[in-house]
């Protein structure tokens, strides 16, 4: 094929002021632009592309990057002839992800102090922009990239598209959109920015961590790869009075992925992919709208894209919020009694876990307190969808007595169920075995990520179900009404809540939203709980068992309440109990109390014998925090 090599098609800008797209340049063009991004970057690696950054006033690899722009810089709307290898350090420095093994071209446009480029992605390739095929023009006070025509093997072959991207500025850096079209469904589009400063790292509204050398990928929601986040935003600090947000601003839940690899001049270069939904295979694909912006201060970075959440999923505040129970607002501590492990082993039965209630009862109003009962229909997660009470346990009448007791005594209760699994050997799965998840490439999603019988192989018998799908939801509908008819429960607690999988069956949120409304219309007074949340989460469920907000706790607290987590430690040698880590770390200088959740006691088979004096003490500090609160 002829010769095109990207880096033969950059020219500069001629001496009328043209620049490469062939648009007029104002003075205002010349003078605003990505100078701090742009001169850093050297694009070696791409044919051609020495005389190419040579014409565009580019320094080669080490050149410092420029302190401002100057008329040498390339202008809004210059196209550079990048490809992925451009200013990447390579090989990776540090742990790294899977990545083409060649230079793919990566055309991209300067923007402010950013140079944005994309990809797309059908379920037969991955393709790029055709340079010859792209154009900048201006728009308003920003820019419409357009591109009508993709290139695939590495730039070796071509297909038929359009891609549209309205560029606008925000702040000193920017926020587009972009639309794409091809004769074939298309999954996904990324953009590729270059031009944001390495540093310390937050992941959604969770804290810092520092990624060294290291590659990261962040995945919006559970289930979407990489390391999880609770909403679709990162943030970096560069410096004392330097921070980045990078985010996008989803109107419906949508897999967003953010791909950080290390580049030359302690930047990175970024990819930001957004999924179309599996059950909608379109050949046309309208992204999210993205945004990367610089703040002096962290709250200023979360902030913005909180208040977007709020509004986009109405999420309602915690303190005027409908959905939670009067009795709920007075819980001052909660007591996890753990029932059956998977093997069979009994922790507590229910008579033993009246016998510590009862000595609770002593300690504290019972009105204060919430009990959390994992396991209590038989073999943990082995019984998953037949939600019966275990006979080993006690059977229906201790479990009734267990309950009836209890809020004799003032305690409310809140039994655990399976949201997303099931174990496939129960002769109940073939009822509903069309829900099981089926991912966005129409593969099975199977529950084996956890080793049960401790052979130090991950075990295969289970499925993650889809809540979205009708079969499953009345199924597990069904079974948490029979608890509330037939014991009285005052809850129901849900396992994996905020996991969301792209699947080719249905919205998972929507099918959980369906649930738990059909629910709260006959039990207004029943508490809806979840594992983990996710932003558009918050507007379903009111309560969980993980605070994820330690980088903006109001990303969290403005909305939810949550408690210790279900492998929260006992005191003592930090049994998880029914959860499969086995033993985790007690800090007895707090006793692993932390000032964002709900005091949590996690009772296992030694707790109330050896440990009582212990939980004594977790009580007191739970009744002197709602004492404070209250003041």
């Amino acid at each position: 094929m002829a010769d095109e090599r990207p880096g033969r098609e950059l020219k500069g800008r001629d001496r009328t002021g043209r620049d490469v797209a062939g648009r007029d340049l104002t003075r205002r063009d010349l003078m605003k632009g990505a100078a701090a991004t742009v001169s850093y970057l050297a694009v070696d690696g791409v044919a051609g592309a020495t005389s190419a950054a040579e014409a565009a006033g580019l320094p080669g690899r080490g050149h410092a990057a420029a302190s401002g722009a100057t008329v040498g810089d390339p202008a809004n709307g210059t196209i550079l002839p990048l490809n992925c290898t451009s200013n990447v350090i390579l090989p990776p420095p540090g742990r790294s992800l899977q990545k083409f093994s060649f230079d793919f071209p990566e055309p991209s446009v300067v923007f402010n102090k950013l140079i944005i480029g994309f990809r797309l992605y059908t379920f037969f390739n991955t393709y790029g922009l055709d340079r010859e095929k792209m154009r900048a023009m201006p728009e308003g006070d920003g820019l419409r990239l357009e591109c009508t025509g993709f290139v695939y093997a590495g730039g070796q072959l071509k297909a038929p598209g359009r891609l549209t991207a309205h560029i606008r500025p925000h702040g000193e850096y920017a926020e587009w959109d972009v639309t794409a079209e091809m004769d074939e469904p298309i999954k996904s589009i990324t953009t590729v920015v270059r031009g944001v400063p390495r540093g310390k790292m937050a992941a959604g509204s969770g804290g810092f961590f520092d990624p060294k050398e290291n590659e990261v990928l962040l995945g919006y929601p559970w289930g979407n790869g990489g390391r999880s986040t609770d909403t679709p935003l990162t943030v970096i600090q560069a410096g004392k009075k330097e921070y980045y947000a990078l985010s996008a601003l989803n109107e419906e839940v949508r897999p967003n992925r953010m791909y950080f690899e290390p580049a030359e001049d302690n930047r990175y270069r970024i990819e930001m992919v957004y999924e179309n939904p599996g059950w909608k295979r379109t050949p046309r694909l309208e992204g999210a709208r993205w945004r990367v912006s610089r703040t002096s201060t962290a709250d200023e970075a979360y902030a913005p894209h909180f208040a977007h959440v709020q509004r986009a999923f109405q999420l309602p505040e915690w303190t005027t919020r409908p959905d939670v129970p009067a009795w709920f607002r007075e819980v001052e501590l909660v007591v996890s009694i753990h029932g059956m492990d998977w093997t069979g082993y009994i922790f507590n039965d229910f008579a033993k876990a009246l016998r510590t209630l009862e000595w609770v009862s002593k300690q504290i109003d019972g009105r204060k307190v919430m009990v959390f009962l994992p396991a209590w229909n038989g073999r943990y997660y082995w019984e998953y969808s037949i939600y019966k009470v275990d006979q080993r346990m006690g059977g229906d009448a201790g479990f009734r007595r267990l309950i009836a007791e209890g809020h004799h005594m003032g305690f409310r209760f809140l039994p655990m169920y399976g949201l997303q699994a099931s174990n496939t050997h129960l002769p109940v799965y073939p009822q509903f075995a069309d829900s099981s998840t089926r991912a966005i490439d129409g593969n099975s999603f199977y529950l084996a990520w956890v080793d049960w019988d401790n052979d130090r192989h991950m075990e295969g018998w289970g499925r993650f179900m889809n809540i979205a799908v009708d079969d499953w939801r009345n199924w597990l509908h069904d079974n948490i009404t029979y608890l509330i008819e037939t014991f009285g429960v005052d809850g129901y607690f849900l396992d994996i809540a905020g996991g969301w999988v792209n699947n080719t069956q249905g919205d998972m949120l929507a099918g959980l939203r369906t649930m738990v409304e059909e629910l709260r219309a006959k039990y207004p007074q029943v508490l809806p709980v979840g594992e983990f949340s996710y932003d558009a989460l918050m507007s379903v469920l009111p309560v969980y068992q993980i605070f994820p907000s330690w980088g903006y706790p109001a990303g969290f607290h403005k909305y939810c309440r949550s408690f210790g987590h279900l492998s929260h430690p006992a005191p003592g040698r930090g049994s998880s109990g029914v959860h499969e880590s086995g033993f985790n770390h007690f800090d007895w200088k707090t006793l692993s109390t932390n000032p964002h959740e709900i005091p949590t006691i996690t009772v296992v088979d030694n707790t109330f014998e050896k440990y009582r004096h212990v939980m004594a003490e977790i009580i007191a500090k739970a009744k002197a925090r709602a004492a404070k609160r209250a003041m």
